[in-house]
């Protein structure tokens, strides 16, 4: 068993559809919900850009890694926020990771409902229709951020 955090990495296909609908969202088109997200690199100090899809449940909103602890986790983590940006909106926002696994749980089955059709696939079988003990058991491969928008 691996101790190295759980991570998807995307192919070729799905980079060039990040690519695209990233694209898309910086000139004003968003697919279903999705914006681009800016947040700094831990490392480079540079802004890094990625396609997500923000998430509403119960009055809040929150961005959920599918693919797990990939790069724009590790550097949300490091910067507290960033900016979503669908054309020339930006919404820059502070960001708090949900560490308790029942708290993220009806946020993952939410994600899931809605996005499951993009994203089971990460989820090595769990969907939204999982018990909630499975979907607990793959909570600590997603990491799940409250945003706050800035006024």
């Amino acid at each position: 068993m691996s101790s190295s955090p759980h991570y998807i990495k995307a192919g070729p296909v799905a980079q060039l559809f990040n690519n695209l609908v990233g694209r898309l969202a910086r000139h004003g088109v968003s697919l279903l919900g999705s914006a681009e997200l800016s947040v700094r690199g831990r490392k480079s100090g540079r802004m890094q850009r990625i396609p997500v899809n923000p998430h509403s449940h119960g009055g809040r909103q929150y961005l959920v890694s599918a693919r797990g602890h990939s790069q724009w986790v590790r550097n949300m983590r490091a910067a507290g926020g960033g900016e979503l940006r669908v054309g020339r909106t930006v919404r820059a926002f502070t960001a708090t990771e949900v560490m308790d696994a029942a708290e993220k749980l009806p946020v993952l089955r939410a994600y899931l409902e809605r996005w499951g059709w993009e994203v089971n696939q990460y989820f090595k079988g769990v969907t939204a229709k999982s018990s909630d003990e499975e979907i607990l058991a793959a909570a600590a491969d997603h990491p799940v951020f409250l945003i706050a928008v800035e006024r």
